[in-house]
Formats: C-alpha cells, sequence, structure tokens
C-alpha cells in the first residue's frame, strides 16, 4: 500500500493542478489505499470508516461482495463529502483505473464545495467526525445494561423507514430539548388524575365532566401543524410517544430514543444533497474525467485503451443511469450556451437574419474561424521561445518554467495555459461529434435570441463577427448551474426537445389492457414528466403531517401527495407500523388509489385501448393492533391530487 501511495503522488498533484487550470475549485482530497474487503465495507459506510451498529451495513457489504463476485461489478472509488474530502482507492485498480478515479473524485470535491444545496446543512466541515461521534453514541447505548440491544436495534429501524422523509428543501435545524411539545392532552390528564389516587369526592369536586369536557373543546381548536409539515421525523421528535404495551397506552420516549431520533435525522439531512444532486453530481464529475483523461492525455498511450474500456461500461450500463443521462446534459448545457453566442455575434452580420439564417450562413467557415489556433490546439516544446508571454491565454510564469526545462511539456502540454488558454483549447463546438449543433438551431430559438438583442453593431463578415469570440461561454455558464441547481430543476430547464430528439429518449408505460410495457411517446415533456417522477423527493411518494390531533384524540393523520402514481398498499401498512411505534397512538394515511372495472378492462383489451381508471379516496387506519380501510369522499382528498405537477420552481426561491 505505501508503493502503492508512493506511485499516486504524482498523478494525484498533477490532477488537483489541471483542475485548478480547468476553472474547478474543490475541496482538498485526502486519498486513501485501501483493499478490496476495505472498499465493500466503505462502499456498505456510505463512504465513512465508521457508523453506528446496524445490520444494513452488513447487508450492503454482502450484497457488494457478491455483485463483485458474481455480477462482474467492480468498485473503483468512493468519495464522501467533507471539507477536506476522503477518497478511497483499491489498490488492486490499475494505474488507468487509478487515474480515472483522481480526475472524478477532483470534480466531485468541486461539485460538493460549490453547490448550494450541500451548504444547506451545516456548517461544521467534519462530516467524518460527526457520524463517528454518532456511532459511539449508539454503541454505548447498546452497551448500557439498562438497555436492550435489541430495542435499540428496532428503534433504529422504525426511523430508518422513514428517513426520506424530511423536508430537503430547508436548511437542516437541529432539535434541541426546548422543542419538545409540552401540552398534556384529554387522555393524559385522565392517567394524571387516577397516579394521584385522589378519593372520588374530591375528583369530582375539582376536576368534574363539565372541566375535562371543555378541555376536549379546548382541544379541538389545537389542531397542528397549522400548514402541511415535510419533515415528519422533526415532527415525530417533538410530539411522539412511544407506545407501552403493558400499559397500553402511550408514554414518554426514554432519552436514548429521542437522542437516536435525532441522530439519524441529522444523517439524513447530510445525505439529502447527495441523493438530490446524483445526476448532475456524476454527469459534471464524468465530463472532467473524460476531459482531461481523454483530451488533455491524463491517460497516456498504454492506459487509454484500458480508461476507454471501463468508461464505456460504465456509461453503458442498464436502467435509469446518471453517468450517462448526466454527462449528456451537461455537454448539451455547454454546447448550447456557446451555440448562443455565436448566433448573436452572427446575427450582428449584414445581411442576416433569424428567418434566413439557415440559408445565409456558411456554416464551415463559422466552424473554420472558431477552430483553436495552433498556439493552444498543440504545443512544440522546440517552439516555445516564438510564444508570447503577454498572450492572456498563456500563464507567462508556467511558460518561462518551461524554457528552463522545469516542466514536461511531452506529458503535461497544459502547464503553460491560463484558464483563458484551456477554455478555447477544448472548445466544444469544434470536436467531430458536435460540429452540427450550429446549423440544427431551430427557427424558434433563433427568432427567440433575435426578439432580445439590442445591440445594433453590424459585422462585414463572419471573420470579423467572430474575432473576439468567447470561448468561457460554456464553462462559465456550467458553474453558474452547478451552484444553484439541483436533479429536478436541472432536468426542468435543460431536457428540452432537441436533447430528447439527439439522444433518442422515449417514456414507457405498463398496459392494463395488455398486461406488458410499451413506447407511448418521444415528446419532451412526457419525458421529462417520467423523469423527475423518479426524483422528486428522492423518487420516493410525499407524505406530510396533517394533523397531530386528529378526530381529536391525539392520533396522526399522515396525508399522500398524489401525483398519479399510487401507493404500494402493502408497503404503506407497513410503514405506519413503524410510525404507530414513535408516535405511540393511533395513526392513519389518506391518500388516492386508482381502480378499475373488470368490464372496462376486457372492453379494452377487445379494442386494444388501455381503460380508464376511477381515483378513489382512501383512509388506512392502524391503532397497534388492527388496520382498518375506509373508502373516503372525493372532497375529502381532492386537495391531495395534482391537476399537473408544478417543476417551476427555481432553486434561489427554494433557497431563500
Amino acid at each position: 500500500m505505501q508503493r502503492e501511495a508512493e506511485r499516486l503522488e504524482g498523478p494525484v498533484r498533477e490532477a488537483a493542478a489541471l483542475a485548478k487550470k480547468l476553472g474547478l475549485d474543490p475541496y482538498p482530497v485526502n486519498y486513501w489505499i485501501v483493499d478490496y474487503d476495505e472498499m465493500n465495507e466503505l462502499i456498505a459506510y456510505g463512504g465513512f470508516q465508521q457508523r453506528y451498529p446496524h445490520w444494513r451495513w452488513g447487508m450492503t457489504y454482502d450484497r457488494q461482495q457478491k455483485q463483485g463476485q458474481f455480477l462482474g461489478g467492480k468498485a473503483f472509488e468512493i468519495v464522501n463529502n467533507d471539507n477536506p474530502a476522503h477518497a478511497f482507492l483499491q489498490i488492486s485498480n490499475s494505474l488507468a483505473d487509478q487515474k480515472a478515479v483522481i480526475t472524478h473524485v477532483e470534480a466531485h470535491s468541486d461539485f460538493f464545495a460549490n453547490n448550494e444545496w450541500f451548504g444547506m446543512f451545516t456548517d461544521d466541515p467534519d462530516a467524518a467526525a460527526r457520524l463517528a461521534r454518532h456511532g459511539e453514541t449508539i454503541e454505548e447505548y447498546m452497551q448500557d445494561t439498562d438497555i436492550e440491544r435489541a430495542e435499540v436495534e428496532k428503534w433504529i429501524d422504525h426511523i430508518l423507514c422513514l428517513e426520506d422523509n424530511i423536508d430537503q428543501h430547508q436548511p437542516y435545524t437541529p432539535l434541541s430539548p426546548d422543542d419538545e411539545s409540552s401540552d398534556l392532552d384529554t387522555e393524559e390528564v385522565a392517567d394524571e388524575l387516577g397516579d394521584l389516587e385522589l378519593s372520588e369526592e374530591v375528583r369530582q369536586e375539582v376536576f368534574d365532566d363539565e372541566w375535562l369536557e371543555a378541555r376536549r373543546e379546548d382541544d379541538d381548536a389545537s389542531t397542528f401543524p397549522e400548514e402541511p409539515e415535510r419533515d415528519i421525523l422533526a415532527f415525530l421528535r417533538k410530539h411522539g410517544r412511544q407506545y407501552d404495551p403493558d400499559a397500553e397506552k402511550a408514554v414518554e420516549m426514554e432519552e436514548w430514543q429521542k437522542e437516536i431520533l435525532e441522530i439519524l435525522r441529522t444523517e439524513a439531512y447530510y445525505f439529502a444533497p447527495q441523493k438530490m444532486t446524483k445526476v448532475m453530481n456524476e454527469g459534471w464529475a464524468s465530463y472532467w474525467e473524460s476531459l482531461m483523461m481523454a483530451d488533455e492525455n491524463f491517460a497516456d498511450g498504454n492506459e487509454f485503451i484500458t480508461y476507454a474500456d471501463h468508461m464505456s461500461k460504465v456509461l453503458g450500463s442498464g436502467g435509469l443511469n446518471p453517468y450517462s443521462l448526466g454527462l449528456q446534459l451537461w455537454k448539451f448545457v455547454e454546447n448550447t450556451a456557446n451555440r448562443r453566442h455565436v448566433v448573436e455575434e452572427l446575427l450582428c452580420i449584414e445581411g442576416i437574419t433569424w428567418r434566413n439564417f439557415h440559408d445565409t450562413v456558411d456554416f464551415e467557415a463559422v466552424l473554420s474561424v472558431l477552430e483553436p489556433d495552433d498556439l493552444v490546439a498543440s504545443v512544440d516544446p522546440d517552439e516555445l521561445d516564438a510564444i508570447d508571454p503577454s498572450d492572456p491565454r498563456i500563464d507567462a510564469e508556467a511558460l518561462e518554467a518551461a524554457r528552463d526545462g522545469e516542466i514536461d511539456l511531452d506529458a503535461y502540454p497544459w502547464k503553460i495555459f491560463t484558464y483563458e488558454g484551456m477554455c478555447e483549447r477544448h472548445y466544444s463546438l469544434t470536436k467531430p461529434e458536435n460540429r452540427g449543433f450550429i446549423s440544427r438551431i431551430s427557427m424558434e430559438e433563433l427568432e427567440q435570441i433575435s426578439r432580445y438583442m439590442f445591440d445594433d453593431s453590424k459585422y462585414e463578415s463572419i471573420e470579423e463577427a467572430l474575432s473576439e469570440v468567447d470561448y468561457s461561454v460554456g464553462w462559465d455558464r456550467m458553474r453558474e448551474i452547478r451552484e444553484s441547481h439541483n436533479d429536478v430543476t436541472f432536468l426542468d430547464e435543460f431536457l428540452t426537445q432537441e436533447f430528447v430528439d439527439e439522444h433518442n429518449y422515449f417514456t414507457y408505460e405498463y398496459m392494463q389492457s395488455s398486461g406488458d410495457y410499451r413506447a407511448t411517446s418521444t415528446d419532451y415533456q412526457d419525458v421529462k414528466k417520467k423523469l423527475m417522477l423518479q426524483f422528486t423527493n428522492f423518487g420516493k411518494p410525499t407524505i406530510v403531517v396533517s394533523d397531530g390531533n386528529y378526530r381529536n384524540r391525539n392520533e396522526l393523520l399522515l396525508e399522500h401527495r398524489y401525483n398519479g402514481v399510487s401507493l404500494d398498499l402493502e408497503q404503506a401498512k407497513d410503514t405506519l407500523e413503524r410510525v404507530f411505534e414513535l408516535w405511540g397512538r393511533p395513526v392513519a394515511l389518506r391518500t388516492i388509489v386508482k381502480e378499475y372495472d373488470d368490464h372496462d378492462l376486457e372492453v379494452a383489451r377487445r379494442r386494444d385501448r388501455e381503460p380508464e381508471p376511477t381515483e378513489q379516496g382512501l383512509e388506512i387506519r392502524y391503532n397497534g393492533k388492527e388496520f382498518r380501510r375506509e373508502d373516503l369522499e372525493w372532497a375529502e382528498v381532492e386537495h391531495l391530487a395534482a391537476t399537473d405537477i408544478d417543476y417551476d420552481t427555481k432553486p434561489e426561491e427554494w433557497l431563500a
């Protein structure tokens, strides 16, 4: 391991330097060399070396190990969101893989450091130490002779069923004992009276039935929360109880239960940004890794084939692939920003308008002018004296070092360039795969660009119009987006019809009439909605606390924000049983379900069309012993149904 660490010192140092040249601003990264088993353990622990004791880590470890043994899966890297970040390199990886991991990690660390959603969690930069403290605290409770270990594990299980039921769009706010509810409900008052062992005469004199009834009437006004609460874990931490099966009633949580609940809530908020930005983050890392490894030859000739083979497998893996989707979207963002800038300049040429753009512009001439000049396209070590150090694209200090033989330009030609030079060197529109991107612009976009142009200056030729083109527009725009967006807003804003057509995206649906799946649409709105359903609220149903004093009995009423996708009712029941343990009293869940009439199904099959479902309100109630289902009138659940999903919400509004 020491030898491997020494071998990688150079690539680590140069990758960090190259990342800065490209305009990235990552956290410092500490790299650790680990073996195969340690890597599997780190993956199971979510990228950290120490977590609280729980069976799910072992389950994840076993699954990861079997994936490697029997399915050919391979773990290349894992990096955590911390300052400094910690990345782990598996000692058995080839040098090509290690270099790929290092460049990938530098980009991840840049994303951690600059995306605002990661900044919402906490000002404490040492996440590894925080999670280690959490593990030690829970371990102490498990070893406490006054607490059964099995009870601690069961309590953790209850909480983990709700770990995604937080308000991830709000900054994390820790809860203190002062945040706990101190109100006594009517049932508790009756219990308190019983504990006082008062005579019936005194009880009736001081706490008569009229007083208790008046309290019940006051309780009618104590419905809470005032607005639906998304952070169910926080609500249960403030107002929840535990159910005592011996006493058959709700009692106060033990201190250890409260602390563990808050610990796991804290960790849910810590990991939320990673879940919210999976496509953006992996796509961002894949983009810069590919540029460094391939375009800047960070993978040398002996390593490139191995790198290309492994990268193609990562991008080509099945299912919803965040690496592939993210990389495609970031490239589309870059190309679109660059194209808009170029088109704005071209529309200032005499005789060119948005109406005649495609017929008038010589696109080959445009691309010829945009090609990086020889100075930045390639570096000849024998011609360094001819380079002007005052050129804004040239790093004068590095140029002087290169002239003195202190820089190996054959291996690191990028060292003599500034950010401006790197932007021109890697300009996206002139790459072979993008050479048709300018000519593909739609008339609608041309008209839109033209409508908001206020520059009346005119050029005589393409050469004149593009003489001072800004090569940094694409990368600058990418960094702006990286700062404020998450996956939902990223997809909403940049997944266009042009993108869908270019990459052949389509939607598919399960057909009730035929019992199979069929392609249904290539419209970008349908593709976008289908994708965003998998990212909104981490792809999980959105459940909120509607009433903590439901039926005026301190029951808990949860509501499902129905978006056209029905709940799995069996899973919903399993979860309600867990919620009951954290509330201590009956819990109810309201939702909307789809029902299909058998006759309509048969008619639909014969006519090869889809039947229209009936949407029905439903309430499931669990009292600790049994479930009760009740159909609801539409008026009682109408507010749960989304007429259309409104994703037109900007990150700055969420972060306000």
